[in-house]
């Protein structure tokens, strides 16, 4: 841990040496030139009394001549005079006005674009521009820093629960504090999380038909595990099922293969591990076996950076996030709630399995040979569809009450400091974890120092920065959802967006942002202003943009239920944002497995794993200081206009089964329309505005920064439904759901009963309960969006 404690010390002294950033002066410096100024008054005449002794010259030279003047002058002619000056003088303030008011309107054409305008005028007299705080974040960000921190990190031992993250915890504790942030401090939840058995390990056996055990197939690695997996033993015979999709378990179903009472071999893929044994489970299956196929990790027979045959990769499988034992409810200790379990928790045991022990199993599977898309890159594994010899699996995983802390930094913004602009990273990781957990800590700490050097230098961000290493990621985000549930009843009135450092690496050929729609547009600005890591002479935009082809289909990608920031928007209501560098192709291979140490992911990238993570870091450092420090808040609240249209379109298909039924989907729209309607009110409000007026600007931003609250259901329980947002949660609220309801009116594979709608056939008085709830959330938040009561003219 000395590493550590070294690795922290460098930094801060690094940060000492730098020079003061020189566009702005020291108070040490405003203090001796104060002092050469009075020396120099004491041998010298000042201006100001040169420019009044000749100002007395001057008017006795003239005393003479205005004497004689004034004997001409009758009080006729002086009332003309009187009348002209005033008439001048209007005239010349009416037209310097109206010359002021256009220019102030010209600059706020759009509320999202960047331009060298003053960000800030600072109260002690230097000023502040666009261009000056990004020459001084890129002066002050760290290359080399990056490097040591990722290869630092990733050497420690991050186990939530374990003494190595404890100290380590406190080791970042200390940090935060040496950068002279405003408040530090550590927040503690005890959380249920689940580790293997050391003395009863998890088994696979194959077994007669009597149940007795024949041969053990030797689980590689007994610490590689799915928490949350429900204990016990599972016999049947095996069945392989490609992802574990949900078509996947409908080909099965039309190839007359029952999955019920059987286990089920499924690959890595496409959708997460939890996805993949919720499916499993309903279609009644008893187990499931993951494993990773050599066809989805590395294609490329000759590549030398390869997952071992022998490797297999962790992954929980709790459907959801949080504590799965406090769902709804944060997990402290005083907290004395009755006991209950996550809905998304599983009832059948699961375990990962390596390629070589999958290559045994497939060689003794029978039955129909598996579609060629389904087969993989296992040598000698003919890929059929099953049903094979029987099999026992018993996972005998342990449930443990764990301290998982989570560490604060905030710089308090001067203007809006109760308003937040969250930057947050994982800091767990099962393994040495460098992709997954130990870039975005170490992008973490070099923002802090950053911004805690722009600050030792002039810079004074408008709200506050508020930076957070998380606990328990890799069981769910778990220290991310405890956080929200313990603080949601403020949060949702303080926290103006989320950005997650989390898988922030894992290639160089590709950027996405998996975001919230609002903040679509403000990230296209900053990818054309940061210069791509591995393409020299262009912006991050001109790497991605294909000729003919949408940036945001290139970049643009929805937020995942395993990211931080989906907690943060799904659950809590505030706009999000996760960025990651990816290759084309296979993803990272070792991501999730012990082999994710910083030689593989520097060597994946080739080397440019510093100058990846640099860009990674410079995005986010725009982004930062545009929501901390513009007067308005850069978030384009009128693109779910566009958002709605585009998910109710979908219904339109329908209107002729609906009108068959007396129903209709008119106020749905027109909700959409009162919405857009809003949208353009508040932008015309905000245009005619003066952006001086700091009252003005600060109600422009309350209803601004709450756009995505206002599009959680206020008809659900977050306890039964955590993830209310009715166009990226889970349940019966979502506009999902409704369509899902929907095509039960044609839907042959519900007349068969498939399991891929939760219910056998359609309900017509659940669907008007759907429809009327989400008709009403909508037409909320553009009610809210319109301000006060007295400001909302939809006739609804």
């Amino acid at each position: 841990m000395e590493r550590v404690r070294g690795f922290f010390l460098k930094a801060n002294q690094e940060l000492s040496s730098h020079h003061s950033y020189t566009i702005y002066k020291q108070v040490e410096d405003q203090r001796k030139q104060l002092e050469e100024d009075e020396k120099q008054e004491e041998e010298e005449e000042s201006p100001a009394a040169l420019i009044m002794d000749m100002e007395l010259r001057t008017t006795n030279q003239g005393q003479k001549q205005g004497e004689s003047g004034r004997q001409n002058l009758t009080p006729k002619i002086i009332t003309h005079l009187i009348l002209i000056n005033l008439l001048v003088f209007t005239v010349a303030f009416l037209l310097g006005y109206i010359a002021f008011r256009g220019s102030c309107q010209s600059c706020k054409d759009s509320v999202s674009e960047v331009s060298d305008e003053e960000l800030n005028p600072d109260t002690s007299g230097s000023t502040l521009y666009w261009a000056d705080l990004r020459d001084m974040f890129h002066k002050y960000l760290a290359e080399e820093q990056l490097r040591s921190s990722i290869r630092t990190i990733s050497l420690l031992e991050r186990s939530s629960g374990s003494p190595g993250m404890t100290t380590l915890s406190h080791q970042i504790r200390d940090m935060f504090s040496q950068q002279k942030l405003d408040h530090v401090w550590m927040d503690t939840h005890y959380v249920g999380l689940q580790f293997p058995d050391p003395i009863w390990p998890n088994t696979l056996h194959w077994v007669d038909e009597s149940g007795n055990a024949l041969r053990e197939l030797q689980l590689e690695d007994p610490d590689v595990y799915c928490p949350y997996s429900a204990n016990g033993s599972a016999v049947g015979g095996l069945i392989y099922a490609n992802y574990g999709r949900l078509e996947d378990m409908e080909a099965l179903q039309e190839k007359n293969l029952d999955i019920k009472g059987h286990l089920l071999l499924v690959r890595i893929g496409q959708v997460s591990f939890a996805e993949k044994v919720s499916n499993a489970e309903a279609f009644g299956a008893l187990g499931v076996l993951i494993y990773p196929d050599p066809a989805d990790i590395h294609p490329d027979p000759h590549k030398k950076l390869r997952l071992s045959n022998h490797t297999a990769v962790y992954g929980h499988v709790h459907l959801g996030t949080g504590d799965p034992y406090t769902p709804g409810f944060p997990s402290f200790n005083q907290t004395q709630f009755p006991p209950v379990e996550s809905s998304g928790l599983p009832s059948i045991p699961v375990q990962p399995i390596s390629a070589d022990i999958t290559a045994q199993l497939l060689g003794k599977l029978s039955g129909p040979e598996a579609p060629q898309e389904w087969k993989g890159n296992l040598s000698d594994a003919p890929y059929r569809l099953g049903p094979g010899p029987t099999l026992r699996l018993v996972v005998n995983n342990h449930r443990t009450s764990t301290a998982i802390i989570s560490i604060f930094g905030c710089i308090e913004g001067h203007s809006e400091p109760d308003h937040y602009i969250v930057i947050g990273a994982q800091r767990d990781a099962w393994g040495p974890g460098a992709a997954k957990s130990a870039v975005g800590t170490a992008i973490l700490l070099e923002l802090v120092r950053t911004f805690s050097a722009m600050m030792r230098n002039g810079f004074q961000p408008r709200r506050s920065l508020l930076f957070v290493s998380w606990d328990a990621g890799d069981f769910g985000n778990v220290g991310v959802t405890e956080w929200l549930e313990g603080y949601l009843t403020m949060l949702h009135l303080k926290v103006a967006v989320y950005v997650s450092l989390d898988n922030a690496v894992l290639g160089d050929d590709q950027f996405h942002a998996k975001t919230s729609p609002l903040l679509t547009s403000l990230i296209e600005s900053i990818l054309k202003q940061v210069d791509s890591p591995n393409h020299s002479g262009q912006t991050l935009y001109d790497q991605m943009v294909v000729p003919g082809q949408s940036w945001e289909a290139e970049v643009i990608r929805p937020l995942p239920m395993d990211s931080s920031a989906y907690s943060f928007t799904a659950f809590g209501g505030v706009p999000a944002v996760e960025f990651s560098f990816t290759d084309k192709g296979p993803p990272y291979p070792f991501l999730n497995t012990k082999e994710d140490t910083y030689k593989n992911l520097h060597g994946a990238l080739q080397g440019r794993l510093p100058a990846v993570a640099r860009a990674v870091a410079m995005v986010v450092g725009q982004l930062l200081i545009r929501l901390s420090h513009d007067h308005l808040l850069p978030l384009d609240f009128g693109c779910y206009g566009d958002v709605i249209l585009k998910h109710i379109g979908r219904l339109n298909e329908f209107s002729g089964d609906l009108k068959a039924r007396g129903l209709t989907l008119q106020w749905i729209y027109s909700a959409r329309g009162d919405y857009i309607r809003s949208a353009e009110k508040l932008q015309k409000e905000i245009y005619r505005s003066e952006e001086s007026n700091e009252r003005l600007m600060r109600m422009y931003n309350v209803r601004i920064m709450r756009v995505e609250f206002y599009f959680l259901s206020q008809y659900v329980s977050p306890a039964i439904y955590p993830f209310r947002h009715i166009f990226l949660g889970q349940g019966d609220h979502t506009l999902k759901a409704l369509l899902e309801h929907l095509q039960l009116l044609r839907s042959k594979e519900a007349e068969n009963g498939s399991l891929r709608y939760s219910r056998p056939h359609f309900e017509e008085g659940h669907f008007r309960h759907q429809l009327a709830l989400l008709t009403w959330t909508l037409q909320g938040a553009a009610n809210a969006l319109s301000g006060d009561v007295w400001n909302i003219d939809n006739n609804f």
